[in-house]
């Protein structure tokens, strides 16, 4: 869609696949009896300490907003929905908390990209009905005291995360800038390899188009910030072939919010010359998770 000078896409899917689901009742029954899950309480048992099978993480969630989740200190089986490379998607309860995991054999599974939008889609299943903090792609805890320990080391963290978060929606929005006026500042500048007054000279060179060209993004991410009122902003800049900007922008909105945003994008698109402009959302929040977490033996 075109407005103004600016190209406008808009993706408002939580999910970037559509999840995948077992096609009858008949393949859930089976993977229950697969797993040896009881019929009605959704109970996954412990698995013995001799078990040469990790948990995949997820994301972390609120334990009482799961189906069972007031109901069972075990892990459950979530139905419905399927984790990397297939697997049964369950739900392992920490105090308050739940990890979403699915069991992982580190001689069998390998991760690639069709796992990392598995990985995804378990997410954004997850943030439809909850408050999610995302694991980084690959989290991988070797046993149940691994993972125990990991949400007991961090509680007060992921306490504080998930109060700030709660109700809260990621909006992305991207600028490449083809503004004429940066064509010179787009230009690298590449430095020689001896010391010397040339040296010098392109070194300036090369640090005034630096700041030239984060003067202009800090102005732009200034401006959609001001047009769009988030809660919280993470702006990245980069370069973009051919001689352009691309400006990143992750904002903090709350999830009753999201109609208002779009209709405030429209008015923001008219205004942002020489920009094409990208949006998409809503998003489980990624840029807005706690920064330091403590690491604990058994996970990688």
């Amino acid at each position: 869609m075109q407005i103004g000078n600016a190209t406008v896409k808009h993706s408002w899917f939580v999910c970037p696949v559509p999840p995948v689901f077992p096609t009858s009742t008949v393949a859930v029954q089976a993977l229950a009896k697969k797993l040896d899950v009881r019929s009605g309480t959704n109970r996954f048992p412990f698995r013995s300490e001799s078990s040469n099978m990790a948990w995949y993480a997820y994301c972390l969630t609120e334990h009482q907003t799961l189906p069972n989740g007031t109901r069972t200190r075990r892990p459950f089986l979530l139905e419905g929905v399927q984790g990397v490379n297939g697997a049964a998607v369950l739900s392992y309860p920490s105090g308050e908390f739940a990890v979403i995991v699915s069991e992982y054999d580190h001689t069998t599974v390998g991760l690639d990209q069709k796992a990392a939008i598995d990985h995804a889609r378990v997410v954004s299943n997850c943030f439809r009905n909850s408050t999610v903090l995302p694991f980084k792609f690959g989290t991988i805890f070797d046993s149940d005291d691994a993972l125990r320990q990991a949400v007991r080391v961090n509680r007060r963290a992921f306490g504080l995360s998930v109060a700030r978060l709660r109700g809260k929606s990621e909006m992305h929005i991207k600028l490449v800038v083809r503004d004429g006026s940066l064509r010179e500042a787009m230009i690298d500048v590449q430095l020689p390899d001896t010391v010397g007054g040339d040296y010098l000279s392109k070194l300036r060179v090369k640090a005034s188009r630096e700041r030239e060209r984060q003067t202009k993004a800090r102005a732009l991410s200034v401006q959609v910030h001001k047009l769009f009122n988030p809660l919280e902003e993470e702006v990245s800049c980069k370069k973009v072939a051919p001689e352009g900007m691309l400006i990143d922008i992750a904002h903090l909105i709350d999830s009753k919010s999201v109609e208002k945003y779009q209709n405030r994008y429209t008015t923001a698109a008219k205004q942002l010359k020489n920009c094409e402009v990208a949006i998409s959302g809503p998003w489980p929040p990624y840029h807005f998770l706690p920064g330091k977490l403590r690491t604990v033996a058994g996970n990688s």
